[in-house]
């Protein structure tokens, strides 16, 4: 049971605890649905069994030993185009916590947090709701591998794994809501410019000459973010491509 969070204004103030549930973003989503959740309302579950990543992918993860929890936002001051600015602040929130507890841990466009050596940390599925104005709702699924030592894939790692030590996770909770909110906030500010300069500078493979595959395989370097949120990539060839979600894979 996550205790409600003293030192924030309103994100975690709310808080659904599980034993178990299927996904944490359907869950939240639910509760928003029947008006049992508002803004700033966090579902978090010891167990998730049938989690949701990006393209589709299903995220697995032990019981009691990471961070499975969603975020219910209303970011009604973001239009439909500039969806991604969420997706940037969140990303940044959680960065900054990663990197107070282990190094070489960076932002892999669009969804994931991998270390430079070691692989996969953590991921998340920011699952919008559009309305006649903009963003009416937005649900925010976070999941981190914090002391999880054994992993079905051999992409993925843990912060215990990355530091040799295991981790207070109620603590590192507490850490990962309160910078999600600082940064959600400086957005809802206008500050969008100075969290993309965040991201950028902690975006994985940024500037690198790395193999990648679309139709093809291909070696690029990436070489920012669209203000639609696509990847922006030069091909060995000199010429400049954006991919969408789901378009390119790094290899």
């Amino acid at each position: 049971m996550h205790k409600i969070l003293a030192n924030t204004l309103f994100l975690g103030k709310d808080i659904i605890s599980l034993t178990e549930c299927h996904s944490t973003n359907d869950e939240a989503i639910r509760y928003f649905k029947s008006g049992r959740a508002k803004e700033g309302t966090i579902v978090i579950t010891q167990k998730q069994t049938r989690g949701k990543g990006q393209r589709g992918n299903r995220w697995y993860s032990e019981p009691d030993k990471n961070l499975t929890f969603s975020l219910v936002l209303t970011p009604t001051f973001l239009d439909a185009m500039e969806q991604f600015e969420l997706n940037m602040a969140i990303s940044v929130g959680v960065q900054e916590v990663l990197a107070a507890y282990v190094d070489g841990t960076k932002i892999k466009w669009p969804n994931d947090f991998v270390h430079v050596s070691q692989g996969k940390v953590g991921g998340m599925l920011v699952e919008n709701s559009i309305g006649a104005y903009g963003i009416d709702v937005s649900v925010v699924g976070l999941g981190i591998n914090v002391n999880q030592t054994s992993f079905p894939f051999p992409t993925a790692t843990s912060l215990a794994l990355i530091g040799g030590s295991a981790i207070y996770l109620e603590e590192f909770f507490k850490l990962l809501v309160t910078s999600l909110e600082k940064y959600y906030l400086l957005l809802k500010k206008g500050e969008g410019k100075t969290i993309r300069e965040k991201y950028l500078s902690h975006l994985y493979q940024l500037g690198q000459w790395a193999p990648y595959s679309d139709s093809s395989t291909f070696t690029g370097r990436i070489m920012g973010i669209t203000p639609a949120g696509k990847l922006l990539m030069e091909k060995q060839n000199a010429e400049t491509v954006s991919y969408s979600f789901k378009e390119v894979s790094f290899l």
